[in-house]
């Protein structure tokens, strides 16, 4: 398969540290035209960009996951980073109420902060949602973001309001799953053109490699899970979605 874009990975984890290099290489002649690679916090923003300057056909999104929000500061810095001509969303920003590494309130507190320099730089986001859904379904409809559900782990009816918000849905290795009926129900739901394909590399490989390290050439086996689901040519859903994201993310 060709003319993947992966909207969601971190290759600066540091489970690409052994051949990071050699593997970033390697993708475009394996199919991979578009890679939009996330940050975690300002520092791990700033190496997404470097990658991004490194290699054409990355991109960078930077922000603070809300992991780390307990530390979160609206710097220079990071106002800085959103003004470089290949940073092309803000993010990965939202809420995790799954492993609570910082306080809820400390969370929305940075959540509403980023979604605000998204509006001011005329970015889109890249949220996460993990456990929260009404905390940020409430956020998001004060603001209303254009930009991106990654990983969407909601039902159907999360999902008619996210795309009734405008935004768009992620989705990956987890609809390959076991017990993906209802990540498949909402992959089959969501319109044609609100649907985008992701890694989350390193994480979420998808079957046959589920805990092995994730790439973007695992993309193909999403979009034949997806397009299985939807009843069209995985190939045909891959350029579709790369279609959305290009509309999204690169504007040209």
């Amino acid at each position: 398969m060709n003319n993947i874009f992966d909207t969601h990975a971190h290759y600066t984890d540091k489970r690409f540290d052994p051949d990071r290099e050699p593997l970033l290489d390697s993708l475009p002649g394996q199919g991979v035209a578009f890679v939009l690679n996330c940050g975690s916090n300002v520092r791990d923003s700033g190496r997404a960009l470097k990658l991004a300057e490194r290699y054409e056909y990355i991109y960078a999104a930077c922000g603070t996951h809300p992991h780390e929000a307990k530390g979160f500061v609206q710097t220079g810095e990071l106002r800085a980073l959103l003004k470089h001509e290949k940073c092309v969303a803000l993010g990965e920003i939202g809420l995790d109420y799954h492993y609570d590494f910082s306080p809820r309130e400390a969370q929305k507190d940075a959540f509403r902060v980023q979604l605000e320099l998204a509006q001011e730089f005329d970015l889109p986001v890249v949220i996460h949602d993990r456990e929260a859904h009404e905390d940020t379904l409430k956020i998001l409809q004060e603001f209303k973001p254009r930009g991106v559900m990654h990983c969407f782990s909601g039902s159907v009816e999360f999902a008619r309001e996210i795309v009734r918000l405008g935004l768009h849905i992620g989705f990956g290795g987890a609809v390959t799953f076991k017990n993906a009926r209802k990540p498949l129900e909402v992959a089959a739901f969501v319109p044609l053109e609100r649907l985008l394909l992701e890694t989350d590399a390193p994480y979420m490989a998808p079957v046959p490699h589920r805990g092995e390290r994730c790439d973007s050439r695992h993309i193909g086996l999403i979009a034949e899970k997806i397009a299985e689901a939807r009843g069209m040519d995985a190939q045909e859903l891959i350029d579709a979605c790369t279609k959305n994201a290009r509309a999204l993310f690169l504007t040209w």
